[in-house]
């Protein structure tokens, strides 16, 4: 067992430990001892963009499954255990990690811990857990459909990257998650969830010992510690993904048509991330960002309009977000492109750059004020990442960002081809001169 400090702190606060136990299980803390609160992430690096196409939607699933029940618990022992002293479980799965956490008085971490070990470790995926839970994974999915909204961000996925696990939905289909048998999620569960692969972070008033011993603890109870394993690596590379330009149209009667305009953008690791980050908020990041004020304040045109980036370990996304009414798609996109055009010739602002900085200081600060956010960081940190920056270290990266960087960002990623996703009652209308 290796413990290290990844950050020292300050005054006994933000003190930020790392412990491997044997079997390659890590163990995270950060302390916040001035709160009463504890959060804590079981952090697995599997995703959706991990499974092969006979476990397409093997992930998610097994984030219903797992609290179904295990050889201590039923399903209603494992939520009432912890909202029976107030706190809160849930879970999350991504397209390259999955995240099973709870929230509970910093007296009550022992119960969280083996909760959760016991969730992640010691599911019993039994067959008549899998159909009941088919059923509601398949009501998901269908109530997601019904989302225009969320349904064009998937749309887009599968229009910039193809038919690969990266641009299907995390949810699986209809087809998918018809066809999963017991033994196929079963057989995804025993090869991934395992200690090397997990990650647990810990954050709020506590002791990294007490945290690392009652971890330990849990694990061994569940037979599944000791060996000896080593951590899997956090996934830095991959295949990446080339931009394309593409449209995909899903006709649909909606009273809105929404529509996302994008294209392929930076990895998590990319040092250009910053700039990129300071030029997205500028434009699209906020009510003062170019797009709402074109689109929204001086025209009118749409309630909701934004842009956004996602990374991944090999790649990442650019897009932009309009939901307007159906008869006014072309104005928008019109603006959209003059807008992106704009960037690539002449960049943005010195006064557009210090507001897109302190729009991104400020979101690091203030969503970084709760034990639950903080315990993310962390997790999420040592899983994919290959160092824990601290928060002045990013701040400082976001400050050091200069206007020769972000012209550079903004003109490689928005020269190149755009994917365009629409959701709208257009028929078989031809978008193509907007990504032309």
């Amino acid at each position: 067992m290796t413990t290290t400090t990844l950050h020292p702190g300050r005054d006994g606060a933000g003190v930020v430990r790392r412990t491997v136990l044997p079997g390659g299980l890590r163990v995270v803390t950060e302390t916040m001892p001035t709160v009463r609160s504890v959060a804590v992430g079981m952090w697995v690096g599997i995703g959706s963009r991990d499974e092969a196409p006979e476990h397409t939607g093997a992930t998610h699933f097994l984030e219903h499954l797992l609290f179904k029940g295990t050889p201590a618990r039923d399903a209603l022992e494992i939520s009432a255990a912890i909202e029976g002293i107030g706190g809160e479980i849930n879970a999350f799965t991504a397209k390259e990690y999955t995240c099973y956490y709870a929230r509970v008085l910093d007296e009550d971490l022992p119960l969280a811990i083996d909760v959760l070990a016991d969730v992640v470790t010691s599911s019993l995926i039994t067959e008549d857990d899998v159909e009941s839970e088919r059923g509601v994974i398949l009501e998901e999915i269908a109530m997601h459909d019904d989302d225009p909204s969320d349904a064009v961000h998937e749309a887009f996925s599968a229009e910039l990257y193809g038919d690969v696990p990266l641009g299907r939905p995390i949810l699986g289909s209809v087809d998918s998650i018809n066809a999963l048998s017991r033994e196929r999620i079963a057989e995804y569960y025993r090869r991934y969830y395992l200690p090397p692969h997990t990650v647990v972070s810990v954050c709020g008033n506590v002791s990294h010992e007490r945290v690392v011993e009652l971890v330990a603890a849990a694990y061994e109870r569940a037979g599944a510690l000791g060996g000896a394993a080593e951590p899997v690596l956090p996934r830095l590379a991959g295949p990446g993904a080339a931009p394309r330009a593409g449209v995909r149209l899903v006709d649909r009667s909606t009273e809105q048509a929404n529509l996302v305009l994008g294209t392929t953008a930076l990895s998590r690791t990319d040092d250009r991330r910053f700039a990129l980050g300071v030029l997205n908020a500028a434009l699209g990041g906020g009510m003062s960002s170019r797009l709402f004020q074109e689109i929204r304040e001086k025209r009118g045109l749409a309630y909701s309009a934004y842009s956004y980036t996602t990374q991944y370990s090999d790649t990442g996304q650019f897009g932009v977000y309009v939901g307007c009414l159906p008869g006014k798609i072309d104005d928008v996109l019109k603006i959209c492109r003059e807008e992106i055009s704009r960037v690539v010739a002449d960049s943005i602002t010195e006064e557009e750059i210090a507001r897109g900085k302190g729009q991104m200081r400020g979101g690091l600060v203030l969503g970084l004020e709760d034990t639950g956010s903080r315990m993310s960081r962390i997790g999420k940190s040592e899983l994919v990442y290959d160092t824990l920056m601290s928060v002045d270290e990013v701040l400082a990266r976001i400050e050091a960002v200069t206007p020769e960087e972000i012209a550079a960002v903004g003109r490689e990623i928005l020269s190149q081809p755009l994917t365009l996703a629409v959701i709208g009652p257009y028929g078989d209308k031809d978008f193509g001169a907007f990504i032309a």
